[in-house]
């Protein structure tokens, strides 16, 4: 079996632990959740590339809400937080010798709050790949070809965890070692079984 180099996780739903938003959204604002990220999950696919976006992107929530951005926005990363569990589990690995990053689809406005109010994220990564600075968007390949071209790694050598079976299947077809990421205890089995 290779040598494991480097283990690259998805960012959302692994680190950041939050109530899904269109749920949030229903019980705060009385909105259908499903009317909710329908138009949501639009705006998202547009705000998570490098182009620039106006502001009135958001309008349609916004309006749907009838609250203002800054509102929103911070309705919205206001419900997240770090699990810290994974989060002491990666200083281990670190403190093992590998090499760890984040490839997550993102948007500027979120990666900024995160960036600001969560350092500690940060502090314990070689790297952080967020879509919308890459313009590699999850799961195209690209995106996992950039992160390994810009650290000199080779597919075999990596293990990576996502949340998206789309994004898992990517990554196993590009030749990484990769599972759907379910919890922390299974996250060690999976890196324990692929390690050498």
């Amino acid at each position: 079996m290779t040598k494991i180099d480097a283990i690259i996780f998805d960012l959302n739903g692994i680190f950041i632990n939050s109530t899904p938003l269109s749920q949030r959204v229903e019980e705060k604002f009385n909105i259908n959740r499903d009317l909710f990220y329908q138009e949501f999950e639009k705006i998202l696919k547009i705000t998570r590339s490098p182009e620039k976006h106006s502001p009135n992107i958001w309008q349609p929530i916004t309006d749907l809400l009838k609250i203002n951005i800054n509102e929103f926005l911070d309705f919205w990363f206001s419900g997240e937080s770090i699990d810290h569990q994974m989060l002491n589990y990666v200083k281990e690995l670190k403190d093992n010798g590998y090499k760890i990053f984040i490839l997550s689809n993102n948007l500027q406005e979120r990666t900024d709050y995160y960036r600001k109010n969560f350092p500690e994220l940060f502090n314990n990564f070689d790297g952080a790949y967020f879509s919308w600075e890459t313009g590699f968007i999850k799961p195209d390949i690209k995106a996992f070809q950039n992160i390994l071209d810009q650290n000199h790694l080779l597919s075999q050598n990596c293990i990576y965890f996502d949340d998206s079976q789309a994004n898992v299947q990517t990554a196993i077809s590009f030749g990484i070692h990769a599972r759907v990421f379910e919890d922390l205890i299974s996250t060690k089995k999976f890196i324990e079984e692929n390690k050498f």
